[in-house]
């Protein structure tokens, strides 16, 4: 990790990073450590693209293309990246970045519209690249050692209380705390001990402890690790020993309050990204907010988000 990151805060990323070209500067030596690499064929050693002197037009800034002669196209170090066809300069980029990685219950797109002085609709969208940015690679290690998991219901209300036409619209979020290290949070349609097999058995190693309430969907889950050890909340019963779900109940506590007292309303279709968010804050808590900070910036390669999508 650079030794620049370390030191970054919302002061120093304002002063380091006065103008756009400043902040391109610095993208190019965290995205391209070893020089420039064309996004499009990997090529590395692509050359950089300057105006000519009689030239009247200013030319595009920070412009490479690419040498390889099946390629020979052009680009700046934002192609492939959240970045890609933003209007909003990368200076402004990089405090939007800060302000998330460094509030721990996140940080609402009306505020980042407010303190950027860009229109809601931007910061919306921005928040949601960044978050983008943070999501965990598909494959990775597995959870070890001692494991909690868990299950809450996120947002929604619960329409037609004491009537024949109940429903709850809340959204079913599990998640799984490895103890004193990383989580994975997983927005599911519904809780059943089919969809929670699938999501145990993918994330956490058979020799790992599994420690659960007594919800009865992880009865039979229990088999396919080393240990399954539970706790009754019914008969009040929080801890025996070291067997306990309070690791994952701290991490639902401070997911909760993000969602309700700063987003307000979370709509389940992008849910799953609010989970990468608090996921990669929760992965990161060790470390400084500019180191945190610094692991977004690298994240954004290959990871470009349309409004679309």
């Amino acid at each position: 990790m650079s030794k620049k990151a370390e030191a970054f805060t919302l002061m120093k990323i304002m002063r380091r990073f006065p103008t756009e070209e400043a902040a391109r500067a610095f993208l190019e030596s965290r995205l391209w450590p070893e020089g420039a690499v064309c996004p499009h064929c990997g090529e590395g050693s692509p050359y950089k693209l300057t105006p000519r002197p009689e030239s009247k037009k200013p030319g595009r800034k920070g412009l490479y293309k690419c040498r390889a002669g099946a390629c020979r196209r052009q680009f700046t170090v934002t192609v492939g990246t959240i970045f890609e066809d933003s209007h909003i300069a990368l200076n402004v980029w990089l405090i939007a970045i800060y302000l998330m990685c460094s509030s721990k219950k996140g940080i609402s797109a009306h505020q980042l519209h407010r303190m950027l002085n860009i229109s809601y609709k931007a910061a919306w969208f921005m928040a949601h690249r960044v978050r983008y940015a943070m999501k965990q690679p598909a494959v990775q290690e597995k959870l070890s050692g001692i494991v909690e998991a868990d299950e809450t219901y996120i947002g929604g209300k619960r329409v037609g209380i004491g009537s024949g036409n109940y429903y709850d619209k809340k959204a079913p979020v599990v998640a799984l705390v490895e103890r004193g290290g990383r989580v994975r949070s997983f927005h599911m349609k519904r809780v059943t001990s089919e969809n929670l097999r699938e999501v145990l058995t993918d994330n956490i190693e058979a020799s790992a402890r599994l420690h659960t309430d007594e919800y009865s969907g992880y009865r039979t889950l229990g088999k396919d690790f080393a240990a399954h050890e539970t706790v009754n909340h019914h008969e009040k019963e929080y801890a025996r020993g070291d067997v306990t779900t309070n690791t994952v109940e701290g991490f639902f506590g401070l997911l909760k309050r993000g969602i309700n007292g700063t987003f307000h309303h979370v709509g389940p279709h992008h849910l799953h990204r609010y989970l990468a968010e608090f996921d990669f804050r929760y992965n990161a808590r060790k470390i400084e907010d500019g180191d945190r900070t610094d692991l977004a910036i690298v994240a954004v390669r290959g990871k470009r988000l349309k409004y679309k999508d």
